[in-house]
């Protein structure tokens, strides 16, 4: 056990909620204490007690490249010798932009905000600027952020908590959002027959946060033809998809064209960030073109947007998605049929370098298939894992994710742990 981890959570939990600054990081859903982490560089990452765990987690999923990537550091270390927040603009935002609208097919002109939470919350609020409609239709375990009308059934580390609303959201708050199952183009169907005043729908186009899952064919297009067909804004929450799962996106790779854009994560480079963008026409409707307010001090920060045009540059390699794809495809392979050889019933979820191995014996397509999972077998190869030295989500219900730095060899190791560790943990 990490003794140094257990001394600092102790003092941390005196100090700090749940001795955590975000909840999923408390190990409540696979118990045990949290590695408090040090260093990072590559795959890896290194404990405060000196242990190395090859990394899955890549810091919810921005580390596309890798963590410590020596390129991202040192352009951010030479911006930050020349000032790390101005509250004015630069000529780093400009450019970030324009690579985020050149390479997402949706986007004309975005807005940078400073976390994925504030780009959903003011995507939002956009949409009923826009069509002066009040009411918001999610999905059962998809998770936009904490703001208040969002956290219904919310997935994630809520639902990793058993907390499915939180305490402090108004009633009148939660009864504008209407909740429906993920991949049920029906249910939609019958939500638009009996609401007239819907402003959005707003989706994660691949979930992350009930686990990696991803949409059945032909539902993203009936999403879009319902929303459009009913005057109703359709928000595609990019912010783990986006330059993940290809370059443009979720959007590029099942060729759906959604209102409104929300990113994050990879954009940032490992920085905090997050954006949103639409239309010309839509997002000429944010203040100060428009009456839809909306502002941030530390909106395009010059650190993060140094972080994630290096990054984003990076990424128009399209060589890059090609190598992400067979890594993430061979280590679920592996996985597998480690699985099957240690006689241990899972599911494996794959879109691109997204991915989620289930403890359950049927597909899961959405929050009730999810929720099957054994939590209990899950928590135990979790430490399982921990101890062949191989850091996953620390939650049944989380995507994991393959960077560039995962090597061949880095994957027949994950492989290899999985394989005694299957094999191990119910005699542990």
């Amino acid at each position: 056990m990490s003794l140094k981890s257990e001394q600092l959570f102790a003092t941390a939990q005196n100090l700090i909620p749940g001795g955590v600054n975000s909840p999923v990081r408390a190990f409540r859903g696979v118990g045990g204490t949290p590695r408090f982490i040090q260093s990072a560089r590559g795959a890896t990452i290194t404990d405060v007690d000196g242990k190395t765990y090859i990394d899955y987690v890549g810091s919810w999923g921005p580390m596309i490249l890798g963590h410590a990537d020596e390129e991202v550091v040192a352009a951010v270390q030479q911006v930050a010798a020349r000032g790390m927040s101005f509250g004015a603009p630069s000529e780093l935002e400009v450019e970030l932009a324009q690579e985020v609208i050149d390479a997402v097919p949706s986007i004309e002109m975005v807005r940078m905000v400073s976390s994925g939470t504030e780009a959903t919350m003011s995507a939002i609020r956009l949409a009923r600027g826009v069509t002066g409609r009040t009411k918001l239709v999610k999905f059962e375990g998809c998770y936009h952020g904490h703001a208040d009308s969002l956290l219904v059934k919310a997935g994630s580390g809520v639902a990793t908590l058993g907390l499915p609303d939180s305490p402090g959201v108004p009633a009148a708050l939660a009864q504008n959002t209407l909740t429906l199952p993920f991949n049920n183009a029906a249910a939609l169907e019958q939500v638009f027959a009996e609401h007239a005043d819907i402003a959005a729908v707003i989706i994660e186009p691949v979930v992350g946060n009930m686990g990696c899952v991803p949409p059945k064919p032909g539902y993203l297009e009936a999403v879009r033809t319902l929303t459009r067909n009913h005057g109703a804004l359709l928000i595609f929450d990019e912010v783990m998809t986006g330059f993940r799962i290809a370059r443009g996106g979720a959007q590029e790779r099942y060729g759906i064209t959604p209102d409104i854009t929300t990113l994050g994560k990879i954009i940032g480079g490992g920085l905090p960030v997050g954006a949103y963008g639409g239309s010309r026409d839509i997002m000429n409707s944010v203040a100060p073109a428009g009456a839809v307010y909306q502002a941030g001090t530390l909106s395009g920060n010059p650190l993060s947007m140094t972080a994630g045009l290096v990054t984003l540059r990076r990424l128009r390699d399209e060589s890059v998605y090609e190598q992400l794809e067979n890594s993430t495809k061979k280590l679920c392979g592996g996985l597998a049929a480690a699985a099957q050889e240690a006689g241990v019933t899972t599911v494996t979820n794959r879109v691109g370098s997204m991915w989620t191995s289930f403890f359950t014996s049927e597909p899961v397509v959405d929050w009730d298939s999810a929720n099957k999972s054994d939590r209990q077998r899950y928590g135990k190869f979790f430490h399982a894992m921990l101890n062949e030295g191989v850091y996953l989500a620390p939650s049944q219900f989380e995507a994991a994710f393959v960077s560039l730095a995962h090597t061949d060899e880095i994957i027949e190791q994950t492989i290899e742990a999985a394989r005694k560790a299957l094999t191990r943990m119910d005699a542990d």
